[in-house]
């Protein structure tokens, strides 16, 4: 009995490596299709992974296999499903495999729609407050949904979007929040405070240039 166990176990370790193997081929094969068909040396599509062009070959070559995670990332940058990237030849049924454009439309008209509600909002508070108790400062509430809007788009865009798109937006709602500040203590002259702009811009053009340890 105890031999027939060992004998069942190393049969079926030998089966199960054999499958891994074949499927670190069939995934290899699969990346470094959609990496060519979408004009990508392999030192491009790494950085995009944060990864190095050496692991991007090994994967290639079937010598080992990204996380679930990185297939994740791999198959959404290349508009497929996972499926696409561990089935042998999916080009030959690779309708069944694309992922459909409504989802990305949906997230922009999400996006958008957050971004609306920001203004209405501002205009329903500007309405009222104008009917009840007219204030001559109450167009401000316009200004200030501008950097508003910046940080809803910013806290979608790190969901759904490039990251690297956010240092643009964090810049807008910088300097969108000093107009801001400018406007409201406008009759102070207080065109010092743009100043503070300045070292602020600097900082966030040093952060994007920070490269991020990239993984083997």
């Amino acid at each position: 009995m105890r031999e027939w166990y060992f004998l069942f176990a190393n049969d079926y370790e030998k089966w199960y490596n054999e499958i891994m193997e074949d499927l670190k081929k069939i995934i290899g094969t699969n990346i470094a299709n959609l990496r060519k068909n979408n004009k990508l040396t392999q030192t491009e599509f790494a950085n995009k992974l944060n990864y190095s062009d050496k692991a991007v070959s090994k994967w290639e070559n079937g010598d080992s296999s990204p996380d679930i995670e990185t297939l994740k990332k791999i198959s959404i940058l290349f508009g497929v499903t996972l499926d696409y990237l561990v089935t042998d030849n999916p080009d030959d049924n690779k309708e069944h495999y694309i992922l459909p454009k409504n989802n990305r439309n949906n997230k922009l008209i999400i996006t958008l729609l957050s971004v609306s509600c920001v203004w209405l909002i501002a205009v329903i508070l500007f309405a009222c407050v104008q009917m009840m108790c007219p204030i001559d400062t109450m167009w401000l509430t316009f200004v200030y949904a501008v950097p508003i809007s910046a940080i809803v788009m910013l806290v979608f865009n790190s969901i759904w979007g490039n990251t690297r798109n956010n240092y643009f937006i964090i810049s807008a709602i910088v300097w969108s929040l000093l107009i801001c500040a400018y406007l409201q203590f406008v009759q102070y002259n207080p065109w010092l405070i743009f100043t503070i702009g300045i070292p602020a811009q600097v900082a966030i053009i040093l952060w994007s240039q920070l490269n991020k340890p990239k993984r083997k």
